[in-house]
C-alpha cells in the first residue's frame, strides 16, 4: 500500500468533512442544506472506513489520531442531526400528520362508530323491554350494586388512582389493539368488538337509568369518554382498513394493499395510544373525584370532545414548510 498516494486520494474528502463540521460549529446544524446533510452522512462513513484501515495497517499514530478525532466529531453531529430530524418528524405528525390521516380515513372511522352505535341502540331497546337481556350483557354484581345498593362502582378508584390509571390504560389499549388487529379476520373480530362494546354501554345506560343514577354515571363517563370512545372508533377504523386490504385490494396487489392500508392503520394507532394514555389519567384522577361537581365534569368532557374534533379537523397551511 502506497501511503502517500492513499493520503493524497483521501485527504480532499477529509477536508470536506472538516469544512462541514466547522460550518456546524459556527452556524449550527440547521445551516446545512439537504445536500450537505447527505454529504455529512456519506463522508462520515468514508472517514470511519479510512480510520479502520489506518489502524489495521498501522499507518502512524498522528494520522490515526487525526482520523479518530474527525470521526468522533462527525459521529456526534450525524447522531444528533438524526435525532433532531426524528423529533421534527414526530412534531410534524402530532401537529398535522395525525389529523390528516384521520380525515383521509374518516369513512372507515365513521363505519366503526356506526357499528358501536348500532350495538348501543339494540341494547338500549331490548334492555328496557326484557330484564333478562340485561343479565346477559351486564355482570350480575354490577346490576345488584346499582339496583339494590343504589351505588355506582367507580368509587373503587378513589384512593388508588395511580394503579387504577395504569390498569385502565392497559385494558383500553388491549381492546383498541385487538380491534385494529381484528381486521386480519376480514373485519369480523373488529366488528364483534365494536358491537359488543356498544351493547355493553347501551345496557349499562339502561341499568343506571332504571336505578336513578344516570346523571352521576354520565358525569363520570364524559370526561374520559370524550377521548376514550373516539379512540376506540379510530381503532375500529384501523381494523376496517386492514380488512379492506384483505378483501378489496382494488387496483393494488394484495401485498401492496396491505402495505398501503397497514401504514395508515399504524399511523392511526399512534394517535390512539396517546389518546388512551390521556383518557386513562383523566378516568383515574378526574372522572371519579367527588370534589369536582357533576356540571363541571359535563363541561370538561364536552370541551375536551370539541377540542378533539377541532384538532382532527386541522389542515396544514399551504405555506407551511414541508
Amino acid at each position: 500500500m502506497n501511503l502517500q498516494r492513499w493520503i493524497n486520494r483521501k485527504e480532499p474528502l477529509w477536508k470536506q468533512l472538516e469544512a462541514l463540521l466547522q460550518k456546524i460549529d459556527k452556524q449550527g446544524f440547521k445551516s446545512l442544506n439537504a445536500s450537505e446533510v447527505r454529504s455529512l452522512s456519506s463522508l462520515y462513513r468514508i472517514v470511519s472506513a479510512d480510520l479502520a484501515r489506518a489502524r489495521t495497517h498501522q499507518l502512524g499514530q498522528t494520522l490515526t489520531h487525526s482520523l479518530q478525532v474527525l470521526t468522533t466529531r462527525a459521529y456526534s453531529q450525524v447522531y444528533q442531526g438524526s435525532r433532531r430530524q426524528d423529533w421534527k418528524a414526530a412534531r410534524e405528525f402530532v401537529l398535522w400528520g395525525f389529523p390528516a390521516v384521520v380525515q383521509e380515513t374518516a369513512l372507515y372511522i365513521g363505519l366503526a362508530t356506526l357499528m358501536f352505535l348500532v350495538g348501543g341502540l339494540v341494547a338500549w331497546w331490548y334492555a328496557w323491554r326484557d330484564p333478562a337481556f340485561m343479565t346477559i350483557v351486564v355482570p350480575q354484581p354490577m346490576i345488584d350494586m346499582v339496583m339494590t345498593e343504589k351505588k355506582l362502582w367507580m368509587g373503587r378508584i378513589l384512593g388508588n388512582e395511580p394503579m387504577s390509571s395504569s390498569s385502565i390504560m392497559t385494558n383500553n389499549l388491549s381492546v383498541s389493539f385487538r380491534a385494529a388487529a381484528g381486521g386480519i379476520t376480514a373485519g369480523l373480530f373488529t366488528t364483534y368488538i365494536l358491537v359488543f362494546n356498544g351493547l355493553l354501554i347501551g345496557a349499562v345506560g339502561v341499568l343506571v337509568a332504571q336505578g336513578g343514577l344516570a346523571y352521576p354515571f354520565w358525569a363520570f363517563v364524559l370526561p374520559h369518554g370524550s377521548l376514550e370512545l373516539p379512540a376506540i372508533f379510530i381503532s375500529g377504523g384501523a381494523g376496517l382498513l386492514i380488512a379492506r386490504a384483505l378483501l378489496f385490494p382494488g387496483e393494488y396487489r394484495r401485498v401492496d394493499a396491505f402495505k398501503l392500508y397497514g401504514l395508515k392503520a399504524a399511523q392511526l394507532m399512534f394517535g390512539v395510544v396517546a389518546l388512551l394514555i390521556v383518557a386513562g389519567v383523566i378516568e383515574a384522577f378526574v372522572s371519579p373525584q367527588l370534589w369536582l361537581p357533576a356540571p363541571m365534569k359535563y363541561l370538561f368532557g364536552t370541551a375536551l370532545f370539541i377540542a378533539l374534533v377541532v384538532y382532527c379537523s386541522r389542515s396544514k397551511p399551504i405555506d407551511q414548510p414541508q
